[in-house]
């Protein structure tokens, strides 16, 4: 038997490291060829690992959330053979043995010495006698939380046994499934019902960030802390627009796309970047330039699962009103159920973010940071206006519009929006060259 070490593989041009989002396996787990071992992120790309040997996993080399530079070892698989890695053999005499794990299910939540936990009783298993256990306490203090593994919380749970009153015979007086088992034998009664009416609640979670949502608060600091914000919030009566949009959705033919309010958003904003281009850009604050472009790149952020990504659509200065409805609802697909290539979600030279339905009245959207504006969409209300002789009933939707105060001026941000507002309130203007 050999060992196959498995490194970090090259994941993209340039990239130096990748962080490791998920495990598929742990140590003691059989694997066969092709399987995936484990998916690393790198960009708002997620890839995954699969594995070129058939084995059993011996040793995994990080943990989730780590940064794994390129080419360090990220795996042993034992293996029939001599063993070997993908570039070069692993020289076994300077490869530590592995250390024992115990199974998933059996680790304590808690850091424990790695002691191995006792074997499951059996009919030849020598049981602990009270007497010899009398020494330690019988029970804990209420507030105090007994050292367990998940597994045997849940059987303690399903058993109604209140783990307060288990004596743990392991080291650091965990509980073990034994300690359970003779806690029952000695006929321990299940727990009373818990007094009716609300109860106090201590359990508090620690959950590591790592992944997407760790690049997305990595972005979001950058962002918060390096541009000046100027927000510009601005009332639309989106009325014509919204009887113009039912109007084309109830014609459209089938291999349309619905239209949603985004693509006539988008083609309002490619007439407004074409009388001010300042806008359309990104700044290197480093080096102070401001990078102006002539394609309109429209990134879209989106939710999913994972967290909050930004498709782009590019080129949408010469995509029609269909055109942009369809790639914009491909893209958001895409990202959705993860299959987004890398180059559809980086590039944007300006950002679209709308929470839809519960867009609120307003927002304080952030910048995506190196661009220098941001257009946040608020829900559609109806409220009614005056109209010089009577209250009318009237949609309503607020735009939330932030820009970089070291380039945009606020004069400059309140004309660009009160032209996206025009074009927005007298539709028909958007579907008019030049």
């Amino acid at each position: 038997m050999g060992e196959f070490v498995i490194k970090m593989p090259d994941v993209g041009e340039g990239v130096a490291e990748a962080e490791l989002v998920e495990w598929h396996v742990k140590p003691g787990d059989p694997v066969r060829e092709d399987m995936v071992l484990a998916a690393v992120m790198t960009d708002k790309a997620t890839v995954e690992i699969p594995s070129p040997v058939e084995g059993v996993v011996l040793w995994l080399g990080a943990e989730v959330g780590d940064t794994v530079a390129v080419k360090a070892p990220l795996l042993r698989i034992q293996v029939a053979g001599e063993g070997g890695s993908e570039a070069d053999v692993a020289s076994s005499a300077t490869t530590e043995p592995p250390a024992k794990v115990e199974p998933a299910e059996d680790r304590p939540v808690e850091t424990e010495p790695a002691v191995p936990p006792p074997a499951r009783p059996t009919a030849d298993t020598k049981i602990i006698q009270p007497e010899k256990i009398a020494e330690r306490p019988a029970t804990r203090e209420p507030a105090e939380r007994p050292l367990a593994s998940p597994a045997v919380r849940l059987r303690a749970q399903e058993a109604g046994v209140d783990l307060r009153q288990v004596i743990g015979t392991s080291p650091a007086g965990r509980i073990s499934h034994e300690d359970l088992d003779q806690f029952i034998a000695r006929g321990a009664q299940p727990v009373a019902a818990a007094p009716t009416g609300p109860a106090r609640k201590t359990d508090v979670e620690e959950i590591k960030i790592t992944g997407l949502r760790r690049r997305i608060a990595e972005k979001m600091r950058l962002a918060s802390s390096r541009i000046p914000h100027i927000t510009y919030v601005e009332e639309v009566d989106v009325t014509d627009l919204e009887d113009l949009r039912a109007t084309m959705n109830a014609g459209r033919k089938p291999d349309q796309p619905k239209l949603t309010i985004l693509p006539f958003l988008m083609r309002a904003l490619v007439k407004t970047i074409s009388e001010q281009p300042g806008v359309n850009a990104t700044f290197d604050d480093d080096a102070g330039v401001v990078t102006r472009y002539g394609a309109v790149h429209i990134g879209i952020a989106t939710q999913t699962p994972s967290g909050l990504t930004v498709p782009v659509v590019r080129h949408a200065e010469a995509r029609s009103i269909w055109d942009t409805a369809a790639e914009l609802t491909r893209l958001a697909e895409a990202a959705r159920n993860g299959t987004a290539a890398r180059e559809e979600l980086s590039g944007s030279t300006i950002t679209i973010t709308s929470l839809g339905a519960l867009g609120g009245i307003v927002t304080t959207p952030i910048i995506n940071h190196p661009e220098v504006a941001i257009i946040g969409v608020n829900k559609i209300m109806t409220r009614p206006v005056w109209d010089g002789t009577q209250f009318v009933p009237r949609k309503i939707m607020n735009l939330s519009s932030s820009f970089d105060h070291r380039i945009v001026d606020g004069w400059d941000a309140a004309i660009f929006v009160q032209r996206i507002k025009a074009l927005l309130e007298t539709p028909a203007l958007i579907f008019i060259e030049g």
